[in-house]
């Protein structure tokens, strides 16, 4: 168990006076038996005219800013300070049907788990790399495959982090060999998809103790969860090569990536007003 701080700050620039739209954040981590929110904090300037709160269909926690007047700038900054308690198994407590892949989920798990099967973007090629973290003999542990894909993406690609909106198509990560951790965790929800695994999308932060070689930091920080029966979802950050939530700190989980962006929002003005955004996340160990 630890003690994080989070801090992210996000400063969006206008060279002119603009108008704001609604604005809508995601920076809440989410409560559960493996993290306690102990103090949150959100400051945003200029003040909001109205500021809201909802969860969506996922529970993720959304808050939905609106405002009146003009600005030239225009900043958010979250300030949380959560407990963590670390889970991270060598075997995980799975039922015995699923233990050998392949196994299917029973009547009751499937109609929950469509869109955690359902391809976003079916690919043979994604098929053949996924087929490569079968172990030979004829069945593997569902776990080993997972671990395998896991510590593939590691060692086959390289990290590179982007700025640049959306994500890359596994397609094109598997022929750029390189991408950021939301391109890899995209890759891994699609190879877990191809195998008949239940995959979800995750957005959080990550803490990176020193000398860790860990990467991620600096930013907001993806990854995904599989639905294993008798464990539920557990976590694999393919860009660093955890099982389990050791540093991780979930903020939202979605079938695809575009359901959970940190933040996002319009302004009123010319296109060329917008100056440039300035994001920084720190997490500090207290």
């Amino acid at each position: 168990m630890s003690f994080l701080t989070v801090r992210h700050s996000t400063v969006y620039r206008y060279s002119e006076p603009v108008g704001l739209g609604e604005h809508r954040m995601m920076f809440r981590p989410r409560d559960s038996h493996d993290l306690r929110l102990v103090q949150t904090g959100l400051t945003i300037l200029p003040h909001p005219a109205h500021l809201r709160w909802l969860h969506d269909p996922f529970d993720n926690s959304v808050a939905i800013a609106t405002f009146e007047g003009e600005t030239r700038e225009l900043s958010f900054e979250s300030v949380v300070t959560l407990e963590h308690f670390e889970t991270t198994l060598l075997e995980y407590p799975l039922e015995d049907y699923a233990r050998s892949y392949p196994f299917r989920y029973s009547d009751e798990d499937f109609v929950n788990l469509v869109r955690a099967l359902t391809r976003q973007f079916p690919s043979a090629e994604v098929d053949r790399w996924a087929l490569q973290f079968l172990e030979p003999a004829e069945s593997s542990t569902t776990m080993n495959v997972l671990r395998a894909m896991t510590h593939g993406i590691r060692e086959q690609f390289v990290y590179s982090r982007r700025v640049e909106k959306g994500v890359q198509t596994p397609d094109d990560t598997l022929r750029l060999r390189r991408g950021s951790c939301r391109d890899f965790a995209v890759l891994m929800i699609e190879g877990a998809r191809s195998l008949g695994i239940a995959a979800r999308f995750v957005s959080g932060y990550i803490y990176i103790p020193q000398h860790s070689g860990h990467a991620g930091g600096g930013a907001t920080h993806a990854w995904m969860q599989a639905y294993l029966p008798g464990a539920g979802w557990i976590d694999f950050d393919p860009t660093n090569s955890i099982i389990g939530n050791r540093n991780l700190i979930r903020v939202a989980v979605a079938w695809t990536a575009d359901q959970v962006l940190p933040l996002w929002g319009s302004y009123i003005g010319p296109a060329a007003a917008f100056q440039g955004m300035d994001v920084t996340v720190t997490v500090t160990q207290n």
